[in-house]
C-alpha cells in the first residue's frame, strides 16, 4: 500500500481549489477482490468498510466534493450488492447509473461498455474504485488540458513496503532507511482524465494498463499529473489493516 501524507493544513486557512468543469466520472468496481478473502466471499470489494464506511463510498463522496455530479459505475462481481447500496445516488448527492460487464473482461471491457452506454461528454474522469485520496480533480484536469492528451494519469511517488539497508562497496552496513519514498519513481493512482477519443484505443477484453496506455504513450498522447498529496489503496488484508490505522486521525477522515 502507498500512503503519502503532506503536513496537515490549518483549518482556518481557505486555499483556492482549482476549478473542475468536468461533471462526469466512470468508476469501475467489478473486481472479485481475491486478496481480500474471506471478506469478499459474500461482499464486493467496493463495500468493504474502511474507516467506518465502504471503500466505494469514500470514492463517491470525494468525486462529489470535487464537482462531479454524474457517476457511471461499472459493476460485475456481486453487482446487486453495490446497486442496492448506492441506488440512484440521491442519498449521496449525485446521479448514479450502472453498466454491467464481466469480471473476465478486465478494465478494457468495463470502461468501453460504460462509456459507450452512458457517457456523452467530450472529457470525463475515469478511475478504479479502490482508492482514498485528497487529489484535486481540477488540478488533474488542468494538466490534461495543458498536455492536449487523450488520457492523463494521476501519479505519485511509491513508498516501499520494507526498509532499505545502505551498504558500501566494502560490504559495511552504513545505516537503515525505513520504508522510504522513491522520489525518482512514479506509480499510477488509477485516477485518469479521458478525452472521448480514448474509445478508439480501448480493448474489448483486457486491461487498459497493458493495451491502451502503451499505445497512447508511443503517440505521445498520454499525460501525467504529479499528485503531491495523500493516496491510499486497499487491495489486500494487510493493506486494509494499514489503511484503518492511517485513517485514524488522518485529515482524510
Amino acid at each position: 500500500m502507498l500512503i503519502l501524507n503532506p503536513p496537515r493544513l490549518d483549518s482556518r486557512i481557505s486555499l483556492p481549489r482549482p476549478q473542475n468543469s468536468v461533471r462526469t466520472a466512470v468508476v469501475l468496481s467489478g473486481g472479485e477482490g481475491i486478496r481480500l478473502l474471506p471478506i469478499t466471499k459474500d461482499l464486493p470489494k467496493g463495500l468493504v468498510k474502511v474507516g467506518g464506511k465502504p471503500l466505494l463510498q469514500w470514492v463517491v463522496e470525494w468525486l462529489r466534493e470535487n464537482g462531479v455530479t454524474s457517476i457511471v459505475m461499472g459493476v460485475a462481481y456481486l453487482k446487486d450488492h453495490i446497486i442496492s447500496y448506492f441506488g440512484n445516488g440521491d442519498r449521496f448527492g449525485v446521479e448514479i447509473k450502472y453498466s454491467i460487464h464481466t469480471v473476465q473482461g478486465g478494465t478494457g471491457e468495463g470502461f468501453s461498455l460504460a462509456i459507450g452506454r452512458y457517457v456523452r461528454d467530450d472529457t470525463f474522469f475515469a478511475l478504479n474504485g479502490d482508492q482514498i485520496t485528497d487529489l484535486r480533480l481540477g488540478s488533474l484536469l488542468g494538466k490534461h488540458v495543458e498536455k492536449s492528451a487523450i488520457a492523463t494519469i494521476a501519479v505519485v511517488h511509491p513508498r516501499l513496503p520494507f526498509g532499505l539497508v545502505k551498504v558500501d562497496r566494502h560490504d559495511n552496513c552504513l545505516g537503515f532507511i525505513e520504508k522510504p519514498i522513491l522520489k525518482e519513481r512514479f506509480i499510477s493512482t488509477g485516477v485518469y482524465v479521458f478525452d472521448r477519443r480514448i474509445t478508439r484505443y480501448l480493448p474489448r477484453r483486457g486491461d487498459i494498463e497493458r493495451v491502451t496506455f502503451p499505445r497512447l504513450s508511443r503517440f505521445h498522447k498520454l499525460g501525467a499529473y504529479r499528485h503531491p498529496g495523500s493516496f491510499i489503496t486497499v487491495n489486500s488484508l494487510r493493506e486494509l489493516e494499514e489503511a484503518e490505522s492511517q485513517l485514524k486521525g488522518n485529515h482524510l477522515n
